[in-house]
């Protein structure tokens, strides 16, 4: 049968497609989300940071699936109406509990322009996996590693950090563990970091089939920092124990204190212990361009590989990390794999380097673009003006605390996260503890703003992680001011 004839024997259909059926109609649409977009941004600071989502609200998350459409217009009204004006509260000036950055406007735009170009940064030939490649390169420069890093944008810092423990992993594993399995291994894995490191750390153990056991907590010192005296100590015992000590995990930043690991103490280390290195500097990394902190990261840039956030202190939206590797044969060599469907060509589409090698996703979202955006609107200088700021005034916020006779600083402020009570005093530990957790409540409650708590060595506090370009000085004596008052009327009210 002729194609023609065929052709002609096949019932009509009317093909659908997901474009707007009226292009004028939906670009006044896209003008209005815009505006409303901007606004929100622009308003930010008249807004409370966090408020309680009534429950006819969250009713309305709890709806079936949509069987039939629903105009457009009606739907943006909604979300407006709904996810709009219930946010986490994180691009507040007043936001400073979980350690995120507040993003920006540019991020924003440029990840809208990229979802519109739709590519999947798996690889390929074309000019967003150009730029991918442009975005981790710069990220290599600002924190100083040699030309020859590779690296891959993923989707924050556990990801980042998964990979550079793989990479660590399969140097030490005494066999091929990519085609035989952990259990090939003559003899067990030892990683290191401080007591103070992120839970991401034993996810990753646990991921790789190590455990958590695997993963030995030095004890911190005073200051919260790693004690490298006794990770020398443990390193030589677990050897002699018949263990292998594979990688010491450094932190540039702690999430509770902000404290920043001895980076040349334990780069020395490792290189005379044959170990690999790794910088956890999801929050501090970037230190690394601030003209008057810098010195706080000093050796990162002799890391095996590090894990750093552009979603924190540049500020890029939600969500972007990036893993950086030294050797760029072992990055390939952990994670790259190329089937039948995915082989490199020599032309076309196909003839470029598949990024997908470098870690664990073949689907990859178009990371790179709001990155470049900022850091070519604004330029890495400002950036590093921003992260001298925010240190800045938590120096400030913790100078505030220290004058205030019924606040207490509870440990040392190392970057810009403040850890401090409420003590008026006369209270014991699980008493002060119900207390700041009250005030920490009511300041989000009554939406002035949002701290979070946590538990160091042993002792409970309040925690202020200043990671906000929106910050003002009065945002922080406002804190200050609202801590008393609500510490004091629940004094009142007991």
């Amino acid at each position: 049968m002729s194609l023609l004839r065929l052709r002609c024997e096949v019932e009509p259909m009317d093909y659908e497609n997901l474009d707007p059926q009226d292009w004028n109609a939906m670009r006044r649409l896209a003008h209005q989300v815009t505006d409303a977009a901007i606004e929100h941004t622009r308003d930010v600071r008249n807004r409370p940071v966090w408020r309680e989502m009534p429950d006819s609200i969250r009713i309305g998350f709890t709806s079936r699936v949509p069987e039939d459409p629903t105009p457009l217009s009606q739907i943006v009204a909604e979300v407006n109406d709904t996810v709009m004006a219930y946010p986490m509260g994180n691009i507040h000036p007043r936001f400073w509990a979980w350690y995120m950055g507040t993003s920006n406007v540019t991020g924003a735009l440029a990840d809208f322009m990229a979802a519109i170009q739709g590519s999947n940064l798996g690889g390929g030939n074309h000019a967003a996996a150009l730029m991918d490649g442009q975005v981790v390169q710069w990220l290599r420069e600002m924190i100083g590693l040699p030309e020859s890093t590779s690296g891959s944008l993923v989707s924050g810092g556990s990801v980042a950090n998964l990979i550079g423990l793989t990479v660590a992993r399969n140097r030490h594993a005494g066999c091929d563990v990519r085609e035989e399995g952990v259990a090939a291994m003559p003899k067990p894995l030892r990683y290191y970091g401080s007591d103070q490191l992120h839970s991401c750390h034993q996810q990753a153990m646990e991921t790789l089939g190590l455990g958590n056991h695997a993963l030995v907590r030095v004890p911190s010192k005073s200051d919260m920092s790693m004690d490298v005296d006794v990770l020398r100590s443990l390193v030589a015992q677990h050897r002699s124990e018949g263990l292998r000590p594979a990688c010491v995990i450094a932190t540039a930043g702690t999430v509770n204190t902000g404290a920043i690991d001895d980076l040349e103490s334990i780069a020395e280390f490792c290189e005379e212990q044959g170990l690999s290195f790794h910088v956890d500097g999801c929050i501090g990394a970037l230190i690394a361009i601030a003209p008057n902190n810098r010195w706080r990261v000093a050796g990162i840039e002799r890391a095996d590989s590090v894990a750093l956030d552009p979603h924190k202190w540049l500020h890029a939206p939600f969500e972007v990390g990036c893993a950086l590797v030294r050797d760029k044969s072992a990055h390939l060599k952990a994670f790259s794999l190329s089937p039948e469907y995915l082989k490199p060509a020599a032309r076309g589409l196909a003839a470029a380097p598949f990024l997908h090698d470098y870690g664990i996703q073949t689907s990859r979202g178009f990371r790179a673009l709001k990155v470049w955006m900022s850091l070519r609107e604004h330029g890495v200088k400002k950036f590093g003006r921003l992260i001298d700021q925010d240190i800045a005034k938590a120096a400030y916020l913790s100078a505030l605390i220290e004058q205030a006779t019924q606040l207490r600083l509870l440990f040392p402020t190392s970057i810009n996260i403040v850890c401090f009570l409420f003590d008026p005093g006369g209270r014991s530990k699980d008493e002060l503890k119900a207390l700041n957790t009250e005030i920490m409540l009511r300041l989000q409650e009554e939406g002035t703003a949002v701290l979070s708590d946590t538990t160091v060595h042993a002792s409970h506090c309040l925690r202020a992680a200043i990671n906000n370009h929106r910050t003002l000085p009065e945002d922080l004596h406002l804190l200050v001011a609202e801590t008393l008052r609500i510490g004091n009327s629940l004094i009142g009210d007991g």
